[in-house]
């Protein structure tokens, strides 16, 4: 390399530091993918015609999800794309030192309609991206409540929400039949909300935020960390320049809860733009329906903000910023308890503060769009206080993260590669106070403040290599290999591949390993709402597990409209496992490895059908087979709250320009195991055999449906959650004395307060 270059790559790289940023997962590669939409609806164009403008003849067409795919020619003589749809105003895109793998563009009308208009809304399946993904669109968020990112599954069928406890109103996901602990929570492509959030991460990004969601099932890329097991959730937060310049949300329901947001987004110059995003919730009202006693919900309040900032040079760098910052506090329990004066009555409290930082800068070299360099660094600092009536829970995690990415081609842009390096750094501190003491049991010691602390230091090293040969085979390998402070060496491949069938079939198959430490409390904190005692194991080990799997995708026509079918299967097998057992002593947590000789697997099935088959009228319907087991003390038993079997549809209809929209969620969920309840004589009579006839929760559907109208910046929306008013019946265990040992209010599988209504508008001004 000349000298001058070489200069020029020294201070590039060194501002790429200095930034102390990195777009990893955005950097350019070859053939360059996207999406056109519509400015204003923000829905996806199909039959939008892409091309280069320094390449004759080489063009592409957009598909039903307004998606492309575009090799580039060899050395990156093209760096244009030229965009046109018919009604739009065309536009032209620089993409020499975007370096983005995948643009989006948003083309407006040729004459501005006073009113929202939707052409051809497309069903969620791409049939682009190597991994099989499924998209939640900002368009599809508007279905629903959305107020946070638990509400954002509500009209998908991939992923299950469910409600740990029903007393502190954390919520988790559910992803393969497994807990949302085992999929890899992202924001903008970076690890983020794991550890000690997970509890309660589902509710610190507010919908209003979200441009959207890919939903990864099976292995994915090396490059995002060895975390992932059963797939990766990544929520892609607006976009600094491309945000609408306001945004304001207002929501309330009948339990007295009431949502505020605030979306603010200008450029500041050509190559800076900025973005606020403001959320804050409130629940003060003390609402018990079922007569239990409890509040329905916790009391809460929650404050959040983020700030993006966004740099664009123009001559390859590439830079985003952001800072966030989160407090929320939650006091839930007995109708009588207060967290000042607590008196006799049983309650739960939480304090969470949170703070956030991420950088991602980019160099792309000038004249070689495939090729750049990368660096992404991230903090967290999470601490929280909280008690479940008599025990204490508190807990510090630190961390932080770095990937160096570099990226380039082989000979041609059909083989691309990716090598980096990263560094983890995880610090915990937790204090917990377990255990109850009961009348009429042996006396025993006062419960001591365990402290568990750990410091995880993981440098790392990654490869990836990507074939593609721009006609119907797409393959993907990756190699990781860490070296874990406590755990030593650990490797991580991964390989997805996809084959285009045909013109409208894709075949896709995933294969790879996982590996995570555990956090037993955390990620078990729902059993905290009980009288069992937790006893953990001294000697846990990380857990690993294969993951196997692929899907099928059919893309037809009904009624000349575009339709997908989608099936999928997936097998998660565990070497090693955390296992907490409710069922050998229902007095008892019992947190340890997977026994010697004991299995543990997930098996995954899912059938999906999206249909259009009148304009504005759009209908999905699928079904899902959960088989997941575990050995409990020699004995292979179901997931306990795992349904085996779920139906899912969800019918939305919308007029011309979009002026008036309606949709009607249903979900069926089959009858699901349950761990059977603590009592009295397990603290009498000990240890006892495990009762070989398992409970189960009834089967059970509940409807959701919404109505927005549109005006030209308004829109207003009002809704109902669970239509007809479905409750699990005595859904606390032990109410009445809930310091006793019959207490039990993990056991949750229904709805607990019954209907929700609510209403709320959104202003845009774009």
């Amino acid at each position: 390399m000349p000298s001058t270059s070489g200069r020029r790559f020294t201070a590039t790289l060194g501002l790429v530091l200095s930034c102390a940023g990195a777009f990893a997962q955005s950097a350019a590669i070859a053939p360059v993918q996207g999406q056109i939409t519509d400015a204003v609806a923000q829905s996806p164009l199909p039959g939008a015609v892409v091309r280069w403008l320094e390449a004759a003849g080489s063009s592409a067409t957009t598909d039903a999800a307004g998606k492309f795919t575009l090799v580039r020619p060899a050395r990156g003589a093209a760096s244009h794309l030229i965009i046109n749809s018919i009604g739009y105003k065309a536009d032209t895109l620089l993409v020499e030192a975007t370096d983005q793998s995948f643009v989006r563009v948003a083309l407006r009308r040729s004459v501005e309609l006073g009113e929202v208009t939707v052409q051809d809304r497309a069903p969620a399946y791409s049939s682009l991206p190597p991994t099989n993904t499924q998209v939640i669109t900002s368009h599809d968020l508007t279905k629903s409540a959305c107020c946070n990112l638990a509400e954002s599954f509500e009209t998908n069928a991939a992923v299950e929400v469910s409600t740990t406890d029903a007393v502190s109103g954390a919520k988790q996901i559910q992803l393969l039949g497994l807990d949302g602990a085992y999929s890899l929570l992202t924001v903008d492509n970076l690890p983020a909300l794991r550890g000690l959030a997970t509890p309660y991460r589902l509710s610190y990004l507010s919908g209003t935020w979200i441009e959207g969601i890919d939903i990864i099932k099976g292995m994915g890329s090396v490059v995002n960390g060895y975390e992932s097991i059963s797939g990766q959730v990544n929520v892609r937060l607006k976009e600094p320049d491309k945000a609408e310049r306001l945004l304001f949300n207002a929501y309330g329901n009948d339990l007295g809860k009431f949502d505020l947001n605030l979306n603010l987004a200008t450029p500041l110059s050509k190559q800076v733009s900025t973005a606020l995003l403001l959320h804050s919730d409130h629940l003060g009202r003390r609402v018990d329906r079922n007569k239990d006693g409890f509040l329905d919900l916790p009391l809460a309040m929650q404050y959040n903000v983020f700030n993006k900032w966004k740099y664009k040079s123009g001559n390859g760098i590439v830079s985003e910023l952001g800072l966030g910052a989160l407090r929320e506090t939650r006091e839930g329990g007995q109708l009588g308890f207060r967290k000042d004066t607590p008196g006799n009555y049983y309650g739960t409290t939480l304090t969470t503060n949170r703070y956030t930082s991420f950088s991602k800068t980019s160099y792309t070299w000038p004249g070689r769009p495939y090729q750049s360099l990368g660096l992404l660094l991230s903090g967290t600092n999470h601490t929280f206080d909280s008690s479940y009536g008599v025990r204490t829970y508190d807990g510090t995690q630190r961390t932080g993260l770095a990937t160096l990415l570099f990226q380039s081609v082989l000979g041609t842009t059909a083989h691309t590669y990716r090598l980096g390096l990263s560094y983890l750094h995880d610090k915990y501190q937790e204090a917990f106070q377990n255990g109850f003491s009961f009348l009429g049991t042996p006396p025993v010691e006062p419960y001591p403040t365990e402290q568990r602390n750990r410091l995880e230091q993981v440098p790392g090293a990654f490869a990836e290599y990507t074939y593609q040969n721009a006609r119907n085979l797409t393959l993907v390998g990756g190699l990781r290999l860490d070296r874990h402070n406590l755990y030593g060496w650990m490797l991580t491949p991964r390989l997805n591949v996809k084959y285009d069938a045909t013109a409208n079939t894709v075949l896709r198959l995933a294969a790879g390993t996982g590996f995570r430490t555990a956090n037993p409390i955390a990620e078990n904190s729902g059993m905290l709402v009980s009288s069992r005692s937790f006893i953990i194991a001294s000697d846990l080990r990380p857990e690993k597990a294969w993951n196997v799997g692929g899907s099928f995708t059919q893309y037809f026509q009904v009624a000349g409209r575009p339709a997908t079918f989608v099936t999928d299967y997936y097998h998660t097998t565990f070497q090693n496992q955390v296992v907490a057992d409710a069922y050998s002593l229902p007095s008892v947590l019992y947190i340890a490895n997977l026994q010697a000789g004991g299995r543990s697997f997930s098996r995954s099935f899912q059938t999906e059908v999206q249909v259009e088959p009148v304009k504005g009228l759009q209908a999905k319907a699928a079904y899902k087979y959960l088989d997941v087991r575990t050995t409990y003390a020699d004995k292979l038993l179901p997931k306990a709250l795992t349904p085996r079997h779920r139906l899912f549809a969800n019918v939305g209809y919308a007029t011309a320009f979009d002026k008036w929209r309606a949709d009607l969620t249903a979900q069926w969920f089959g009858q699901r195991p349950l761990a059977h309840a603590p009592t009295a004589m397990d603290l009498l009579h000990g240890p006892m055999v495990m009762n070989p006839e398992l409970r189960y929760a009834p089967r059970y559907a509940l409807l959701n449906t919404q109505v927005t109208r549109a005006f030209k910046r308004l829109e207003v929306y009002v809704g109902v959650e669970n239509l007809t008013n479905y409750r699990q019946p005595d859904a606390i265990a032990g109410a009445n004395a809930p310091f006793g040992p019959d207490f039990d209010a993990a056991m949750i599988w229904g709805p607990t307060y019954g209907r929700l209504t609510y209403a709320g508008l959104r202003f845009t001004i774009e």
